[in-house]
């Protein structure tokens, strides 16, 4: 069995040159692949409702999710989205085990679907690539060597421009592209780093991603169980396995359906033998599914010898159905979603927060005002600036100004300090409740409540 795997650089790492078979799940990946790779390069340039598609502005501390802005004031909701995408993360996995790495991770994705591509198309099957690299340096092998790695360097450099502009905003990607260097001269240089990180990423550090640093393989061997569908050998149909022989059918050998022709393993990108049970390197792409498949056509036996199988599947033939575990997961992540949509659907763009000033009492105004004095800080959380005012509820309550609130720019703050004053007739009990109006255009962006001290006149 040829693995095609051949030592480079140095004696640890093993080389790998999967080959690429176009079964029926590896036209799907593709078609995910285009429409994945559309919505990330326009992504940055998608507007909703005037704002950006996505934008996670950490310079500026402002976030855009489908035209959402969120500030650092709503870190809350960015606290139960978290706790959400956990959930659901180790919901899928006790599910689907690592299908996502194989079908969605951005890593695969472009390693498998677009680099992996392009080196197969410059340097040829596995085999001639094998053979390029274990060959003397020619003509041929510096043409092909640098045509390939300056179209690595060409694509890492466009996702580093999109990976950029979902950080500081399209507008500003631009600007830094259309301006001197010397006014964006640190915008130039983290395009450059993070053109070197994808480059050196997707031409040598290759698959060592998905089975050296990424965490997500190692935390799937607890949270899969014996129900958890994955990418998995069917070992009671394959087994006792061996090349096809007409000999044995003569004498009526019994062998399993798995003929060992090692497909399987040279179409792996992480190099593993999907026979030897699940793995963490299994990043459950679904290649050896798809050669397998064809390998069974040809021979006439049934397919999916390799196919999405959970332990229970293989060994006690029972269908695949939801355990308690998965429905409780589901249960609870379904609340919180609920929760958290509430929250952000519920959100206004202005926040109000009143304090009457600890440890004073109620002053005499003239005119038979009684007053009380407060602090109140207003956040803008919309995208532009806006001119606002605080007004009681109640036209018979004056309010008198020591700092107004003015201007408060976008995704900012301020503070404001004023006078509460009620006619002494009016007051009733020690204690008042008092609405307070923070209005914005002339409309009542919100009302928030506190309290009023004053001699009773009861």
């Amino acid at each position: 069995m040829d693995a095609l795997l051949v030592a480079k650089e140095t004696p640890k790492r093993q080389w790998l040159y999967p080959l690429i078979r176009k079964g029926k799940l590896y036209h799907w990946r593709s078609r995910i692949t285009y429409v994945y790779l559309a919505v990330f390069f326009a992504g940055p340039y998608l507007r909703i409702n005037g704002q950006p598609f996505l934008l996670l502005d950490f310079i500026n501390r402002q976030f855009v999710i489908l035209g959402q802005v969120f500030w650092p004031q709503d870190i809350f909701l960015f606290a139960l989205a978290s706790l959400v995408f956990l959930l659901a993360i180790v919901l899928f996995t006790i599910a689907f085990g690592r299908i996502f790495c194989g079908w969605i991770c951005p890593q695969t994705i472009f390693m498998e679907l677009v680099f992996r591509k392009i080196e197969v198309w410059i340097e040829g099957s596995p085999a001639k690539a094998k053979k390029l690299d274990a060959g003397p340096l020619t003509r041929e092998k510096i043409f092909k060597k640098g045509t390939k790695h300056a179209l690595f360097i060409f694509i890492s450099f466009l996702i580093s421009n999109t990976f950029l502009a979902y950080i500081i905003g399209s507008g500003s990607l631009i600007r830094i592209m259309a301006e001197p260097v010397r006014a964006h001269w640190v915008g130039l240089i983290s395009i450059w780093v993070f053109t070197l990180i994808f480059y050196l990423i997707y031409s040598r550090v290759r698959e060592q991603v998905c089975t050296l640093f990424c965490p997500y393989g190692r935390l799937q061997g607890v949270m899969i169980d014996e129900h958890t569908l994955v990418v998995a050998y069917d070992d009671v149909r394959g087994e006792p396995r061996g090349k096809l022989n007409k000999k044995d059918d003569l004498l009526h050998q019994h062998k399993g359906d798995c003929v060992d022709c090692g497909l399987c393993v040279d179409v792996c990108p992480t190099g593993i033998d999907i026979r030897e049970g699940t793995q963490l390197e299994c990043i459950n792409c679904t290649a050896c599914i798809d050669v397998c498949n064809e390998v069974m056509t040809k021979i006439n036996r049934q397919p999916n010898l390799i196919g999405f199988y959970s332990e229970n599947m293989i060994r006690e033939k029972e269908k695949p159905a939801l355990t308690g575990r998965m429905k409780g997961y589901g249960g609870v992540i379904f609340v919180m979603m609920a929760v958290l949509c509430y929250f952000i659907f519920s959100r206004a763009n202005m926040d109000l927060a009143i304090l009457r000033s600890a440890g004073m009492l109620y002053q005499e105004q003239p005119g038979h005002y009684i007053s009380n004095i407060y602090n109140a800080e207003i956040i803008n959380k919309s995208n532009t600036d806006r001119n606002v005012d605080i007004v009681p509820a109640d036209p018979a309550i004056k309010i008198k100004y020591i700092q107004a609130p003015g201007e408060v720019n976008a995704g900012g703050s301020t503070k404001t300090v004023f006078f509460l004053m009620i006619q002494d007739k009016d007051i009733k009990a020690e204690k008042t409740d008092v609405k307070i109006n923070l209005v914005f255009n002339k409309k009542i962006i919100q009302t928030v409540s506190t309290t009023f001290v004053g001699p009773s006149n009861d």
